[in-house]
């Protein structure tokens, strides 16, 4: 019998990081535009970046979902530290939360774009969002006036069911150790959203890369 209790590290399912074929990501692009979501494909992150701020004018107001995969393709600092952008989480950061809590609030459940990834892209057209605090979900819903996602092409999936099962079996293990390293805390899928369709023409633009990106 153990004295105490060990903490045993969860290991991602590593068959949810497979790249998806040509022809599957074609199916998934069209499945998407038939429900709302105008659908980019990328051959890599460059070309996917460079797609990227072709969407966005200079000066735009964007709010940054946490985003490993924006991290990894510059985009995030571009949008943070250039000044090109009025981009909106720098400032929420340097408010005080307990005297500026509504202005906050405020400040990012209606920007003019919002931008991220997601965790799972179905075959038929279905987009899997979890999130530990939501902040990003409201502008995703309808908040924001435009929505840019870029997403790997290792995140595709056969149905719900089967993002649900990726955000748990891999998207939750990569996210632990990642804020663990970055803040010595750890993560949960606290909310999810199932985007199934979007009815205002033109908010919403995937680019998926056919590239591993992010979680």
């Amino acid at each position: 019998m153990l004295d105490k209790a060990v903490s045993i590290k969860p290991i991602p399912d590593s068959t949810f990081d497979k790249i998806a074929s040509d022809q599957r990501i074609e199916r998934t692009a069209k499945a998407l535009e038939a429900n709302g979501i105008h659908t980019l494909i990328a051959r890599n992150g460059e070309e996917a970046r460079r797609m990227f701020f072709e969407l966005i004018p200079d000066g735009a107001e964007v709010f940054l979902g946490a985003s490993v995969t924006l991290e990894q393709l510059g985009i995030k600092d571009e949008i943070d530290k250039s000044g090109r952008f009025d981009t909106i989480r720098p400032k929420m950061f340097a408010m005080n939360r307990e005297t500026q809590g509504r202005e906050i609030r405020k400040l990012g459940g209606a920007p003019d774009y919002a931008a991220g990834s997601v965790q799972a892209v179905t075959e038929d057209g279905h987009v899997i969002i979890a999130s530990k605090t939501g902040s990003q979900l409201g502008p995703y819903a309808s908040g924001a006036g435009k929505i840019i996602w870029v997403v790997g092409a290792q995140k595709i999936v056969k149905d719900v069911n089967e993002g649900l099962r990726r955000v748990e079996a891999y998207c939750v293990p990569h996210e632990e150790e990642h804020m663990q390293q970055l803040y010595h805390t750890g993560t949960s899928p606290n909310k999810i959203l199932i985007f199934n369709r979007e009815f205002r023409p033109d908010r919403v633009t995937m680019i998926i890369v056919k590239e591993s990106l992010g979680f």
